[in-house]
């Protein structure tokens, strides 16, 4: 099954470098000359047109920037195929809206990856339309799972997956820095204080998922009666760490909501 790439962008980089046959995969951006150059990186054709790349292709991953979308659906809606499925990785762009934007029941399937992605650790959501043939959904599917875990959600939950996995790598990222910038403030070098902490969170997430256990009976386990980890949990708690966290993740869905 030949697999088309409509954007060449650090997604659609980051997904190309996880599949194992770059032999059925083409290519296609704004710049000829620069997607001939990325093809050449990650082993796979170019093609001179978005037109060429979808008449050449069985599954179309549209993997460009929400805004310039609706402009990429136009130009190759005329080419569109049942035999062609599409895939959209762009955020907040609902089934119903892709359908209406290729003015067919275009066979469309939309997953939401994240940042990880880049380290085939990509955390990504996915749902199609009824268009989409059982087969080419496991596909599909399975393609994002050679870069990370694909949890099967309800479109409507799109928006909470898009604050709890796409927001969120952001959020983790400052509290490893605030983790590393106290152990400097103990004495640590910043690199050395970073590198522990992030070794550390990547073992706890890892944790989690293996164990199975809940994550506060984890914390549980790890504060002994009267110790310093109960102190540092106790601390947390005095500063409002889990409403802190909570409305966050309220915040960017209410943002998302506003858009």
């Amino acid at each position: 099954m030949k697999i088309g790439f409509i954007g060449a962008g650090k997604m659609a980089q980051a997904i190309i470098a996880g599949l194992p046959n770059k032999s059925e995969i083409l290519l296609s951006g704004r710049d000829f000359e620069k997607s001939k150059q990325t093809a050449l990186q990650l082993g796979v054709k170019a093609c001179q047109s978005n037109l060429e790349l979808v008449k050449r292709s069985n599954v179309i991953i549209l993997s460009v920037k929400p805004q310039v979308l609706p402009a990429v659906l136009k130009e190759i809606k005329d080419e569109l195929t049942d035999e062609k499925t599409l895939v959209s990785i762009a955020t907040g762009i609902r089934l119903d809206k892709l359908e209406e934007m290729t003015s067919k029941k275009q066979a469309i399937i939309r997953v939401m990856p994240n940042v990880n992605a880049a380290i085939q650790k990509s955390t990504s959501a996915i749902v199609a339309n009824n268009a989409v043939e059982s087969s080419v959904y496991k596909f599909v599917k399975e393609l994002f799972q050679k870069v990370g875990s694909v949890f099967e959600l309800a479109e409507n939950d799109f928006m909470t997956f898009g604050a709890l996995a796409g927001s969120s790598p952001a959020y983790i990222y400052m509290f490893i820095d605030a983790m590393a910038r106290a152990g400097v403030l103990h004495g640590l070098p910043k690199d050395v204080a970073t590198k522990i902490v992030a070794e550390t969170v990547a073992g706890s997430a890892q944790n989690v998922i293996i164990s199975g256990i809940h994550p506060q009976a984890l914390a549980d386990s790890v504060a002994s009666p009267g110790g310093t980890t109960i102190a540092g949990i106790v601390s947390l708690e005095k500063h409002n760490f889990n409403a802190t966290v909570i409305s966050a993740i309220d915040e960017t869905i209410n943002k998302e909501k506003s858009i």
